[in-house]
Order: C-alpha cells, then structure tokens, then sequence
C-alpha cells in the first residue's frame, strides 16, 4: 500500500508546511493552512499523467511520448545564431492583443481574473469565437466547469456567435478516434465549427477531450472549479488549484497548446487560491471594472512576452463587449467644448499615459462643508495617499482652507489612475470646486506636482498633446520645464499653455 504523507498549504502564498501552524511562516497570514494528503505514488506520476496523455497527439505511443518530452541541452550560440520566430494566435480584439503584446503565444499560460459578473467569460468566449473563425481559423477548446453546454449556447446566441464557418481539420488528432463517432468523437469534419464546447470538471476528462480534439488554443472557464481524482481535497483549495494548474502549464509546454485560465477574485481584489498560480503561468491579466458602468478595462500585470504597462479599453453592450479604442469619450459625453463657455467645476480632463496609449481621463473632484478635526477625505480611481498629499500643498502654497472641508475625488470611467502626471488635474479640480470655477471648455491639464507647488515635468508630453488636439481639445496646460527634447508646441490646433507653480495654474480658473 502506498505511502500517505500529510502537508499544509498554505492558500494565501501556496508554500508547504510540514505540520500545522496558526501563521504560516512564509507570508505571515493567520490561520491559512490547509491540510493535504497525498500518496508518495500519486506525487511521482503526478507529472508524467497529463503529459504522457496529452503527447500522445503528437508522438503516437506512450513510450514515443515520454521520450519526446524529454527536453535536450542545447549551445547558447546555437540558438541565438538561428532564432525561431514564433507566430501568435491573434484573438481578433484588438483590445486584448494589445494587452497580450500581439496575441496568444503557442505553448503559454495566461491567467485572467477579475470580479463575479464584471465579463471574463463573455470577453472569453468573444475571443475563442473570433479565434476559431478568423482569416486563418484555429481550433478552440471552450471548457466550461461552472456551467452547462446549454448555457453557454445561450450566451453565444446572444453574442451572435457564427455557427457556419467552414472548418478545418485539428492538427495532429490521433488517428484512432477519427472514425469513432460511437465513442464521443469530436474530432473536426469539412463544414464543422472549429470552436468546441466542454462542460466539464475532471481535469483527467478534460485532458482526453484535447488529446482527441487537439486544439491550437484551451480556455478553462474557470480553474477554480476543475479537480484531480487522486486528490484528497475539494475543488478550489489550495492542494487542488496548486496541482492542476501545474499540470495545465505541463501540457502548455509539451503540446504547444495556448492555455487560457479564468481564476476568480477575492473581496481585496486579489487572485483567489495561492499566489503560487501567479508564479506559474506566463501571463496575469486583471479585468477591471464597475459591473453597473458600461466601461471595462483589462490590464497586464504580468506578461513574460511584452510589457505590462498596457490596458485594453471595452464597453459592456446587450451584445456582448465592444471595443473602444478612442478611450473613454471623456470628449463627447462628459466636457463641453463649446467655444466660450465653461467646464462643469469640479471636473478637469487629463491625458493619461498608459504604456504606449495616451487616455482621456476625467478627473472629478467636490467639497462639502464638514468638521473641523473630522474631515472626510475619500477617493475613487485614485491613490487616497496622492490625495491627502494634494490637499496638503494647495493648503501651503495656495492660501486654501480645507481642513474643515469634506473632500470627494474620483476618476470617470472605471480606470484607476496612478500616475504623477495627474497631480495638477486633480489640484484644479479641488481648487474650482472649492471656488466654484471651472477652465475654458475644451482644455485639458497634465503635471506633477511637488510638495513645494511646483509643477514638475512630465514625460510623453507631446503624445499627450497630440491626443488632446484628435479629441478636440484646443488648449493644455502642461509644466513649463521640458523633460528632453518635446516640443509640444509643434502640435496644430492647440494652444500650449506653460505653468510653473500651482498658483499660475488656478489663475486658470475663470
């Protein structure tokens, strides 16, 4: 009889104790360990199970399989003096390969969360639709664990998912299950959709499916819910997750099968289970959002193939998401550019760099009369440590009496803004609500500001003004000192109005 050997893990940071503790001594969370049984046998196959199975598509015997896998030492100079380019699978959104760095990466993880209801797998099926039907069509397989085939039917009638698309052959099935329909074959026929439907929970099943289906791209919708049979554990814990997420980059890595994960979040926003999935996977994206707003942004905050500095901009329609690369139409919908007449006070637009895009972002501030001593400082979208820092300087450098004012900030649309070049939106902001001005209509600010008043340089100035004048905005107030060689004032149909300290900046204000 095997041997059973029983460990602690630990959900919040997934390391392995060897007996209980009320803390674990890795991260320090309390009351967080999880104990785990396994068999010393079910450790040793717990890697060879799925990849000796899921080889099979491209070896055609075990033995073949595992000799395969077997990964060979190779020169650096050798590969460096032939580089292989490696093709992504674009998703067809723009949006999310823009966050991707171009698109889906052959043998790669990528891990998606975000809040219950915000649009993870309305954004996951949209993308395995568009993936599967394309210009160079891929086979799909859409794995669902928390809900039925039918369901998922539904979602994709209201999406206006294609159903007859001309299909191709999935590459390298194996041969055996080709002809046998009686065996649940699902194999791909001429005329076939290439987007398959699994609802499902067994990772063992799962992984039989894409040994028949043999997929370019797996989505697992979501991992939370799928388990191990050899496991002692429910789905979801720590030892289940840990397990079969390491076993889902094993089949990534031998197969050259994108593998997508919807992971849920918890109430801190965080990734649900231990951190040690973060670790794993190639790729962390966070889908953000107010599921009562309409706009959702999806961020990468991991990406070992591009940079993580981009976002992707979405609108939530009865339709499904919608792409909205023009940004937030802070432009349109919120500022009146009307000649002549005035900003809604309170409210100041600022461009905001994120990565390489440059989005609008309506800045919104109001004061209220509060208590000496007990003033409320709250904020949305934006750090609550920048704010009180603000306050602090229009308070000194500016001659404002706040400290018994109630102050409320927040940023339009959904985006969290963490970037200093806010600085000088958010202090006009402040200042013409508590003055009761607002700026000319169509004039946008950008600056950081310093615990001294000044208003510091800000990098990307030019690309800022450029996307100021495409929207319509016809002045912005920048910082007078240039950082490098941007000339902002290159840019037509834009009047560049230069400050120097926070007190030029509120002589703005009319």
């Amino acid at each position: 009889m095997a041997k059973v050997r029983t460990t602690f893990l630990c959900r919040s940071c997934g390391g392995v104790q060897a007996r209980w503790m009320g803390k674990c001594p890795d991260c320090g969370t309390w009351d967080s360990l999880e104990e785990h049984r396994e068999t010393k046998a079910a450790k040793t196959d717990s890697q060879l199970g799925v990849a000796a199975g899921a080889a099979v598509v491209q070896a055609g015997d075990a033995m073949d399989a595992l000799s395969a896998a077997a990964p060979l030492a190779r020169p650096i100079n050798e590969l460096l003096d032939s580089p292989t380019a490696v093709p992504r699978i674009p998703t067809g959104i723009g949006e999310l390969d823009r966050v991707l760095g171009g698109g889906l990466v052959p043998a790669s993880v990528v891990l998606v969360g975000g809040d219950p209801g915000i649009g993870k797998s309305t954004l996951m099926l949209q993308a395995a639709s568009r993936i599967s039907a394309g210009n160079s069509p891929r086979t799909v397989l859409y794995v669902s664990s928390e809900e039925s085939a039918e369901q998922i039917a539904m979602r994709a009638e209201r999406l206006g998912v294609s159903t007859n698309e001309p299909g191709r052959a999935g590459r390298g099935i194996d041969p055996q299950f080709q002809s046998d329909s009686s065996n649940g074959d699902n194999s791909s026929k001429p005329g076939d959709s290439q987007l398959f439907v699994l609802a499902d929970t067994n990772l063992a099943r799962i992984v039989e499916q894409v040994r028949r289906v043999a997929p370019d791209v797996l989505v697992i919708d979501s991992v939370q819910m799928v388990y191990k049979g050899d496991i002692d554990a429910s789905p979801g814990s720590a030892a289940q997750l840990r397990r079969c997420c390491a076993e889902l980059v094993y089949l990534a890595k031998l197969t050259g099968i994108a593998v997508v994960l919807v992971g849920h979040v918890t109430k801190d926003g965080q990734l649900a289970g231990p951190r040690l999935l973060e670790h794993l996977v190639d790729a962390v994206l966070y889908f953000e959002g107010d599921r009562y707003h309409a706009h959702r942004i999806i961020r990468g905050v991991k990406n070992r193939f591009g940079t993580t500095l981009e976002i992707g901009i979405f609108e939530m329609t009865g339709s499904g998401l919608r792409e909205a690369p023009e940004g937030l139409g802070v432009a349109a919908s919120h500022i009146d550019l009307a000649p002549g007449g005035k900003s809604r006070v309170g409210s100041i637009v600022c461009p905001v760099m994120s990565g390489l895009r440059c989005v609008m972002v309506e800045v919104q501030a109001l004061t209220a009369t509060g208590f000496l001593g007990a003033a409320k400082r709250k904020s949305s979208g934006l750090d609550p440590s920048r704010l009180a820092m603000l306050i602090a300087v229009l308070e000194q450098h500016a001659g404002m009496r706040l400290a018994d004012r109630d102050i409320f900030a927040s940023a339009v649309g959904g985006i969290r803004v963490a970037e200093p070049a806010a600085d000088l939106s958010l202090i006009l902001a402040i200042a013409g609500a508590h003055l009761r001005k607002g700026l000319a209509a169509g004039t946008a600010v950008v600056g950081e500001v310093g615990l001294g008043g000044e208003v510091r340089p800000v990098t990307s100035v030019e690309q800022r003004v450029r996307e100021s004048a495409r929207l319509g905005f016809r002045r912005i107030v920048v910082p007078a000192a240039r950082r490098g060689s941007t000339e902002p004032g290159r840019v037509k149909n834009i009047e560049i109005v230069p400050v120097r300290s926070i007190s030029q900046a509120i002589e703005e204000l009319g």
